[in-house]
């Protein structure tokens, strides 16, 4: 006898078109530039804000009242990032223009997008094939997801009080975002009131620096746009080549913001609450300093001592500012998976090349935008496994791991441990698909190519390390079948592994 459900998937549903309905709104941005800009795919927003919508009051239906509980919770957010990437996908098609007109990569692009993980399959990064209003929507789709759509729903929709702290719990599995107030809805505000300030500041600074006449094409579209996937760490720019685009000057500002983006959003909450001692008291955040202070030093150190030199670039061998520069962005995007580029560094030797492949796996903060395994849990394991050897050698000591003076749970503990073997193997697993799957087409592809491929999917960091994916290339080559499994990894790694995994497990359903 089959068991019945114990899911409540109408009151799962319900809820995510709930949220649905409400992303709708974020197509009144794209319009609007539309407008401004002579009214170019102006009905395509139009019509996608209204098939959105309507999709979204549709689902609403199938429970007026709906009260989540612990199952629905991980149902509720992983339908809803899928849904907001499939509808956020419309626009792409409706447009029809360039190769992200092809559903499957319009789909790719917009989960892209919407996990901020910042790979591409838009063949032509243009004003010529695509209007500002699709390009700002392929920017905005990444502002969007940075927070969470999730925390914006719980921020605005009061109804989603009761079921919030679930909500963001399912969202963000791991050691992530703590309670600052006595309501979950509060605290998802106060989230969204940091995130959005540091937004308009870095926004301000990008446009004053054109204006200042130190960068000539950082107009206002471009200080949005790049606002926009900035402290998301998405790494979208309507440029071709990123940020490699724009002045020194612009790329010097870019990358304090980006590590910004990395550090956990509630200790910016206490800094802007007039308590900045907060982030050095923070273990993850010093460690997390540490890392990328490190890498940037080694890297600048090997691109100084190299003969490297690049048409776009010049000579960076023997430049202290050039290597200075050069190693500290692509670190600083790299460790908490922004995927800007300011170079190619497909061009930079061996040892650079793995130094950034290193980058990837660190990921940001707990808390953060960033993606990949956390600076917390390396911090854990790392602790955990001192202590094995200390007890090895003290048999009888007892000796907890802690973790800014608090005594960490054991659950917890195996919990970290199992996360970041899971994501490792997922890894690999991915890596031996892509190749498998390259090999059955005959598409000519590189080992490098593959594993940065597997880790920036699922890590969400966007360009990979190859001569393929590298940051002036994209995905656009790789078979349909490849591309659905990105798209996957993608979906599961914004979402932290877990909550995907469950909804593939009979025990959720029935037990």
């Amino acid at each position: 006898m089959t068991r019945p459900l114990r899911v409540d998937w109408r009151a799962g549903l319900s809820l995510a078109g709930t949220i649905l309905a409400f992303f709708s709104l974020a197509f009144v941005i794209p319009i609007l530039v539309a407008l401004a800009y002579g009214g170019a795919d102006l009905w395509v927003f139009v019509a996608s804000m209204g098939i959105t919508a309507g999709s979204g009051f549709a689902l609403r239906r199938l429970d007026p009242q709906p009260e989540p509980g612990a199952r629905e919770a991980f149902f509720v957010v992983a339908m809803s990032w899928l849904l907001a990437a499939t509808f956020g996908a419309l626009p792409y098609v409706l447009a029809g223009n360039g190769t992200i007109a092809y559903p499957v990569n319009a789909l790719f692009e917009s989960m892209s997008g919407i996990t901020t993980t910042g790979a591409t399959v838009m063949g032509d990064i243009s004003f010529d094939t695509h209007s500002r209003a699709i390009m700002m929507w392929r920017q905005l789709t990444q502002w969007l997801g940075g927070m969470g759509i999730i925390v914006l729903a719980v921020a605005i929709l009061s109804q989603m009080a009761v079921g919030g702290a679930q909500l963001m719990r399912a969202e963000t599995p791991g050691p992530g975002i703590s309670k600052l107030t006595p309501h979950i809805a509060e605290t998802a505000r106060v989230l969204w009131i940091a995130y959005i300030a540091l937004t308009v500041a870095y926004m301000g600074l990008l446009y004053g620096v054109h204006l200042l006449g130190y960068a000539p094409n950082m107009d206002l579209y471009n200080a949005i746009a790049h606002g926009f996937t900035t402290l998301p760490t998405g790494g979208f720019s309507p440029e071709a080549r990123s940020i490699e685009a724009f002045s020194p000057l612009v790329q010097w500002l870019v990358i304090p913001f980006m590590f910004f983006a990395g550090v956990n959003f509630v200790l910016w909450w206490h800094v802007i609450a007039g308590d900045p001692r907060t982030l050095l008291r923070d273990n993850e955040f010093r460690t997390y300093l540490g890392a990328v202070s490190v890498l940037t030093v080694v890297c600048a150190i090997v691109l100084f001592l190299s003969a490297l030199e690049t048409p776009e670039t010049g000579q960076v061998g023997g430049n202290v500012e050039r290597s200075l520069r050069y190693a500290a962005f692509q670190i600083a995007s790299l460790t908490n998976s922004t995927g800007y580029a300011n170079m190619d560094f497909d061009a930079w030797s061996g040892t650079t090349k793995g130094l950034l492949l290193f980058a990837m796996f660190i990921g940001g903060s707990t808390g953060s935008t960033g993606g990949g395994i956390k600076v917390l849990r390396w911090l854990v394991v790392i602790k955990s496994l001192r202590r094995e050897v200390f007890t090895t050698i003290h048999p009888e000591a007892v000796r907890p791991v802690r973790m800014n003076g608090r005594v960490l749970d054991e659950d917890a503990i195996r919990g970290i441990y199992s996360f970041t073997l899971l994501y490792l193997v997922l890894f690999l697993v991915g890596v031996g698909l892509l190749s498998a799957d390259a090999a059955r087409v005959g598409f000519d592809v590189s080992l490098l190519d593959v594993l940065s491929t597997s880790i920036s999917m699922l890590g969400n960091i966007g360009p990979g390390l190859g001569t393929v994916t590298g940051p002036m290339g994209g995905y656009l080559e790789f078979p349909t079948t490849s591309k659905l499994l990105m798209i996957l990894y993608m979906w599961i790694g914004r979402l932290e592994i877990f909550p995907v995994l469950v909804l593939l497990t009979r025990a959720y359903w029935r037990s």
